[in-house]
């Protein structure tokens, strides 16, 4: 991986664990749709501090698969998530706004913590991924 703005990438790494242990928060009260993003934004973030570290300027995508892929592009250390980065973009907006969803629930009755679970899961597996990489 070519050396980048390490500088940057430790910001996005440090805001990526706190969303993690926000969302491990948010699990312990209940409130498992913003457990669901906070655990989506980790991920995203912790994907994108690999990509500042790797000499990426700017980032606009929210897209955890399209930033895993583009990851696995510049760090060959970057493990097969895809299903995870899947998962996870699949609640960037769902889990936020009550027209997101099909018919009249809101996110707060939707999501379960089966859901908030895998959603914790699959970040940690990422987040864990990037730390790995960030060490190399």
């Amino acid at each position: 991986m070519a050396r980048g703005n390490r500088e940057e990438a430790a910001r996005w790494l440090g805001q990526a664990e706190c969303d993690l242990a926000a969302a491990q928060v948010s699990m312990q009260g209940a409130r498992y749709e913003w457990a669901c993003f906070q655990a989506q934004q980790a991920a995203e973030k912790a994907i994108k501090s690999l990509l500042y570290a790797a000499g990426y300027r700017k980032i606009l995508t929210h897209s955890v698969y399209e930033l895993l892929l583009e990851s696995q592009e510049r760090a060959d250390c970057m493990p097969c998530l895809e299903q995870e980065a899947k998962l996870l973009d699949n609640v960037y907006i769902t889990s936020r706004y009550p027209n997101g969803l099909a018919g009249s629930m809101i996110p707060s009755e939707y999501y379960t913590k089966e859901d908030a679970d895998r959603c914790l899961h699959s970040a940690g597996l990422i987040l864990d991924a990037v730390q790995r990489c960030m060490k190399k």
